[in-house]
């Protein structure tokens, strides 16, 4: 008989550290539990198809439940774990103990649930699980008006998916800008001037302060800092809450960021127990901060390494840089490490570049803007943070500058770098190399040579 490999959780993470965990150890018995009717699909593309760019969920799905049964991952779905005894190494499950030789925990996160009197009404809806989101999709065909709470990643993808379906939507969010706990208004301003042209109402510096029901219990509005709005729809995009119950009850630690604390291995504090996704945190490659709520690629590479560690199998994973990015508007935003905003709240000095370039030929059709900011370590000029917003290239371009704070590349490296121009593809001067440019143009004026 294998060892008994047992992971609590059917998303990236979960499903990652499963097939690496069989991968390394054929003869392993690997056991998945998760709460939901699924595993293994995209979360992230629900909102696409509730914006019809995606024409329906099942393309979400990333296998069946066959094949799993095939790689022979045995999975029990609607299965809630309700206890770990890390003394006796078992699971409670149903009211049995399951035990295990190794414990993989992938519980992921919740929203921050709105701490306002009518939060417990229908209507409300909290975009997560795909069959709810299903049951969801249906309601939108009716809703007239619908508030989006807190313009975070998902908020910015609900508001613009919403907008997509002809609904009046109205953003509510306490910070100054969209996506401000990631990026500075310049890079957010594109975005929601394209807000603005599909009809999208924002309303920033506002607070949540009350939400109103009818008759039958259901949303017809909410109070805010501001005012009242009515709706018949309230969709919360609240910040992400590691999922560390059952970890923290059987006393795997937890850090700052309030996720469980893992080294390079994933493994926790508790001996045989690992831990990946959104209920843990990681350090950031710059700031040494840990950073907790990054992305499905983050999860599933973490969970590749639990998994190969779990079954006998050695790996690592660094510290984090966190390439991300995001559809918004009629326009494509993203980033890597952090944003001069950012910076300057932890104290972190820089030198920064900014230019506007074109993401293909001139003359091209569908040329679009592409707007880099960098942000370079004073002295040894190594980027250490940017941001992009266009409309096309921000993926790519994200990867290859987080690749560059990863490794010491300089903004001088950058000013002078090759690239591929193609009138259909790539235009003749590199946004990010007219970007380190001003960058450096910057740093000699501040030192005065």
């Amino acid at each position: 008989m294998g060892q008994r490999i047992l992971v609590i959780g059917g998303g990236a993470g979960g499903m990652g550290a499963a097939g690496a965990a069989l991968g390394t150890d054929p003869d392993a018995q690997v056991t998945v539990f998760t709460e939901f009717e699924d595993a293994a699909y995209s979360p992230c593309g629900i909102p696409y198809v509730h914006g019809r760019e995606i024409p329906d969920f099942e393309r979400l799905f990333l296998a069946t439940k066959q094949q799993y049964v095939d790689q022979g991952i045995d999975i029990r779905y609607e299965t809630t774990v309700t206890a770990i005894d890390a003394d006796a190494k078992t699971l409670t499950v149903e009211g049995s103990a399951i035990p295990y030789d190794k414990l993989v925990i992938a519980t992921g996160w919740w929203y921050r649930k709105p701490d306002v009197p009518g939060a417990d009404l229908s209507g409300i809806y909290y975009m997560k699980n795909i069959r709810n989101a299903m049951e969801w999709d249906k309601v939108f065909d009716s809703t007239k008006k619908a508030v989006v709470l807190e313009a975070g990643a998902l908020g910015l993808e609900i508001t613009t998916a919403l907008a997509h379906r002809g609904i009046e939507t109205h953003l509510v969010d306490p910070t100054p800008w969209a996506m401000s706990m990631a990026t500075d208004p310049d890079i957010a301003k594109p975005v929601e001037d394209s807000w603005t042209e599909l009809g999208v109402h924002m309303h920033f510096n506002t607070t949540l302060e009350r939400i109103l029901g009818d008759e039958k219990g259901a949303v017809r509005g909410v109070v805010t800092s501001a005012g009242e709005i009515e709706c018949d729809l309230l969709v919360v995009a609240t910040d992400k809450v590691p999922e560390t119950t059952l970890g923290s009850a059987a006393g795997v630690k937890t850090g700052s960021a309030g996720g469980f604390i893992v080294d390079e291995t994933m493994a926790t504090s508790v001996r045989d127990i690992w831990a990946v996704g959104d209920c843990v945190e990681i350090p950031h490659g710059v700031s040494h901060i840990p950073w907790q709520g990054l992305s499905g690629s983050h999860a599933y590479s973490q969970g590749k390494v639990a998994g190969v560690n779990a079954a006998g199998g050695s790996r690592r994973y660094q510290p984090v840089y966190v390439p991300w990015g995001l559809a918004a508007g009629k326009w494509f935003i993203g980033g890597v490490s952090f944003s001069e905003t950012i910076a300057n709240a932890l104290g972190i000095p820089y030198v920064l570049g900014k230019a506007q370039g074109i993401s293909r030929a001139r003359y091209y059709p569908d040329v679009k803007p592409v707007i880099v900011k960098l942000l370079a370590e004073p002295g040894t000029l190594k980027l250490i943070g940017a941001q992009l917003v266009g409309g096309e290239g921000i993926k790519e371009r994200a990867d290859f500058l987080a690749m560059c704070v990863r490794t010491g590349i300089t903004i001088r490296d950058l000013a002078t770098m090759e690239n591929v121009y193609s009138p259909a593809m790539g235009a003749l001067n590199e946004p990010i190399a007219l970007a380190a440019q001003n960058a450096l143009q910057n740093a000699r004026q501040s030192s005065g040579s």
